[in-house]
């Protein structure tokens, strides 16, 4: 077979790329044959998105929550490039290398003391996979397979790969078309508290009757601490990880804490276990890990579950990603993390709450919005109704911001550089398309 390239597919992309685009590419839960709006960028910098026809958007999602320290840093930048005058890859597969050495170290350094083994992953799902097999594994190790299955909260998100979503809400979740395939695991009610203050102790009534009864077949609890994200932009109170601690010891279940969203201080926390003073057996991280500049998650855990793994057969653990520790991500990670630590973050992000505070406010008073709720950086309005995902996006971009919604959500989880004056006009342009989003239904 002869392959002639460039070939039809080259010739019209170069005729009209974004009608290419359109006709070949799947974005993000979107349909090939229904597509939605979507708007060329030509370049970021800073808190700034620049489409290809010169507007400049303030962007609210620090795409998709990863890029704390703003577009195109030259710390960061100047990381990748030290890097590739060295290698910007090879396999962890019987070779190591110092970046990925010094990256774990500072992970090791900056979580509690008890998490001290280190995993790097892909992404936050697969991160996500590596924790869920390494607790399956260990109760395997332990002589106790019947020990195979998760809990977790219901409004949780944890990803889109099988493991993943099997612990993701399976009802107002994302992934109900798979729900007769994925692995059969435990949900419970999800916390009302908002704060200690309203801690009700039904809040842990099911889990801790759950556990009573089926504690036995369980490896291990998985959730997202504080925050629940994609699977609602839900905050809960600390209280609660503290009595599912206690109750995870008390059966011998492991626990496992998915910071992929919330971690590197997201929540005003450095991590949002931290509000809790609770350390888990299991932690993954990801999204802000390298400041969004590439794909790289970890997993971390105790000595309690890599020794329990490593000391039984087969003796290793079942899991390799061919991009594993990629040198020129971990290299970009480390510096990132330098870069936050160095930097006045809590100040920054306690500014911000404040101004996602006092700039929803008037969102409170809109007679279709259900609730208004921050919590660090990050802002959320709550909507009686699904947000229109044709409409909203492009009222925001009319505005001169980046947000988009999802469900009936309006939420922004801003770059922690972003300077007031840039979060109050992002704030305003949510509350006028909030109130928007009421004629819409009419």
């Amino acid at each position: 077979m002869t392959i002639a390239y460039p070939g039809a597919a080259t010739r019209a992309l170069e005729h009209d790329w974004l009608a290419f685009e359109r006709a070949h590419i799947w974005h993000p839960y979107s349909s090939m044959t229904r597509p939605v709006t979507t708007y060329p960028v030509r370049r970021t910098e800073g808190i700034h998105i620049e489409l290809e026809d010169g507007r400049r958007l303030i962007d609210g999602m620090a795409s998709w929550w990863s890029v704390i320290h703003g577009y195109s840093h030259p710390v960061l930048n100047a990381a990748a490039r030290r890097q590739l005058e060295d290698m910007a890859h090879v396999m962890f597969g019987g070779l190591t290398h110092r970046p990925a050495a010094r990256l774990a170290a500072t992970l090791i350094d900056i979580t509690p003391e008890p998490l001290q083994h280190v995993f790097f992953a892909d992404s936050g799902s697969v991160a996500v996979e590596v924790a869920i097999k390494m607790a399956i594994q260990y109760w395997f190790a332990q002589g106790r397979p019947e020990r195979s299955r998760l809990l977790t909260i219901r409004s949780g998100y944890h990803g889109d790969t099988f493991a993943a979503m099997s612990v993701c809400d399976p009802q107002g979740g994302m992934h109900q078309l798979f729900t007769g395939i994925l692995p059969k695991q435990h949900f419970t009610r999800a916390p009302t508290c908002r704060v200690d203050d309203d801690w009700s102790d039904a809040d842990i009534a099911e889990i801790r009757e759950l556990l009573a009864h089926r504690g036995h077949e369980v490896a291990a609890v998985i959730l997202e601490p504080i925050v629940q994200g994609a699977g609602g932009m839900r905050f809960y109170c600390p209280r609660f990880l503290r009595e599912l601690a206690t109750l995870c010891e008390q059966h011998e279940v492991l626990l496992i804490f998915d910071e992929v969203a919330t971690g590197f201080g997201r929540t005003g926390e450095l991590f949002a276990m931290e509000h809790a003073g609770v350390v888990p057996d299991i932690l993954c991280l990801g999204k802000a890990l390298t400041g969004g500049y590439m794909t790289l998650a970890a997993t971390l855990t105790n000595a309690r579950v890599a020794h329990g793994i490593s000391d039984a057969d087969p003796g290793v653990f079942m899991h390799g990603p061919t991009f594993m520790a990629n040198p020129l991500a971990v290299s970009v990670a480390q510096a990132s993390v330098e870069l936050l630590l160095e930097s006045p973050w809590q100040a920054r992000v306690a500014e911000i709450e404040a101004g996602l505070r006092h700039g929803l406010a008037p969102c409170a008073e809109l007679p279709h919005v259900r609730d208004v709720r921050v919590l660090g950086a990050i802002g959320v309005v709550e909507l009686d109704r699904p947000v229109d995902m044709q409409r909203a996006p492009a009222a925001f971009v009319e505005r001169g911001v980046w947000v988009r919604p999802f469900r009936n959500l309006i939420y922004v989880m801003p770059p922690y550089i972003m300077p007031s004056d840039a979060l109050a006009q992002l704030t305003r342009a949510m509350v006028e398309v909030a109130a928007l989003a009421g004629e819409w239904e009419g």
